[in-house]
């Protein structure tokens, strides 16, 4: 009657290798982060740091979260992108555990959210942050949200009130 198509089995997805930064490892996260991404990222959303994430929601993101690992396997710190355009990508859920804040973790992170940036061929990276001193330090320019349409539309979906939170720094940062 018809022809059977033999397939093979499905390939299981690979994990990307480990991202060095000076003496700290970057891993990308794994399906056994989850409770702890979410935890720690909500551990800044009252105060307007971070978005709240939901388990879903890091589920169906977990290939764009990054993580550094503590020896005993905590995670200390994570980040992940978030994709507009193949030219644009935003920084989002940066977070550092409180007990390790001062020891250069944000910016191990925020080099490794760029290098895997590059990787996928993104021209661009901006990222919405309290955290002024910081992205200037890693040679992001200052600018305005009104230049990211697509955020602005991304916010109103989420919660208006996003955009009222405090005075959110917009920074920019083209990718070689």
């Amino acid at each position: 009657m018809g022809t059977v198509i033999e397939r093979e089995a499905p390939v299981p997805p690979r994990t990307p290798p480990a991202f060095r930064v000076g003496d700290v490892v970057v891993h990308h996260a794994e399906e056994r982060d989850i409770p702890a991404i979410v935890a720690l990222n909500n551990l800044f959303a009252p105060d307007g740091l971070t978005l709240r994430r939901s388990d879903a929601f890091v589920t169906s993101h977990l290939q764009d979260y990054q993580v550094i690992r503590g020896e005993d396997g905590r995670i200390l710190g994570q980040v992940a992108l978030d994709e507009y355009t193949p030219s644009l990508v935003e920084i989002v859920s940066l977070a550092v555990a409180p007990d390790q804040h001062g020891k250069g973790l944000g910016q191990c992170l925020i080099t490794a959210a760029e290098h895997l940036a590059r990787e996928r061929g993104h021209n661009e990276l901006f990222a919405i942050s309290l955290a002024e001193a910081l992205f200037l330090r890693m040679g992001y320019t200052l600018t305005s949200i009104e230049i990211y349409p697509e955020k602005i539309a991304r916010y109103r979906t989420i919660s208006r009130s996003e955009l009222s939170i405090g005075r959110k720094f917009c920074f920019t940062k083209a990718l070689r």
